[in-house]
């Protein structure tokens, strides 16, 4: 079955040349040209995987990500001419799975859409058995994807219960930040140990009490991060 991907880009030379690419290796491309089409293309349509530009009219690429983020978990990759770090840590930080810069070859951004693809297939179709971990009112279950604090459940991005979970898995152990990126996000995803950063900071919201003296997720200088149980 052919996987649907929504191209939101407000070039249409570059869109097209998304699209043909991506119609070559099988899959079915819909095109938005700017960021209010591109909403309701996500709300009314199902889509396996989003590329979204950064700068847009109407809704720019960081508060659709968000936007977009809040109604479904499926890979979204920011396509964007900006080298700034700060641009990168942003969009990563309001759920964007992966991040290419233009100019970029029709065959990386081929493979990266077939990586993410490939790596959201394997999480939703994961078979294993029900799995539950609780921690001091922290719920995790592997298996329905789904966060809870004292019975309440917590909306979670991809990656950020991937990240969350490896935590849990591996409790008291002390892991870099170029560790945690690779376990992650894979060697074939853009982006650099930042990224850790920002996930770390964005779960400690949604799970700590005291966000400057974490429980859960602690940092340790100069080592990297330790997933207290």
């Amino acid at each position: 079955m052919s996987k649907n991907i929504l191209i939101i880009e407000d070039d249409q030379s570059i869109a097209e040349l998304e699209r043909d690419y991506l119609e070559i290796e099988g899959f079915e491309v819909e095109m938005a040209s700017e960021g209010k089409s591109g909403l309701e293309a996500v709300v009314h349509h199902h889509y396996d995987l989003i590329l979204l530009d950064l700068m847009l009219p109407n809704i720019n690429g960081f508060d659709l990500c968000k936007q977009i983020r809040e109604r479904t978990n499926i890979p979204i990759l920011m396509v964007t001419a900006k080298y700034e770090d700060i641009d990168k840590v942003r969009g990563l930080g309001l759920g964007a799975d992966d991040y290419i810069v233009k100019p970029f070859s029709p065959s990386e951004l081929v493979a990266r859409v077939k990586a993410h693809l490939a790596r959201y297939e394997r999480l939703i179709h994961n078979d294993s058995p029900k799995t539950e971990i609780t921690v001091r009112g922290l719920q995790l279950n592997t298996s329905s994807r789904q966060v809870f604090m004292n019975g309440k459940e917590i909306p979670f991005t991809t990656k950020e219960f991937d990240l969350l979970t490896f935590f849990a898995t591996h409790p008291n152990q002390v892991f870099s930040k170029e560790h945690l990126f690779e376990r992650i996000w894979g060697f074939d995803s853009i982006g650099d140990n930042a990224t850790v950063t920002v996930h770390v900071k964005k779960i400690r919201k949604k799970i700590e009490k005291d966000t400057d003296n974490p429980q859960y997720i602690q940092t340790v200088w100069g080592s990297g991060y330790r997933f207290n149980k």
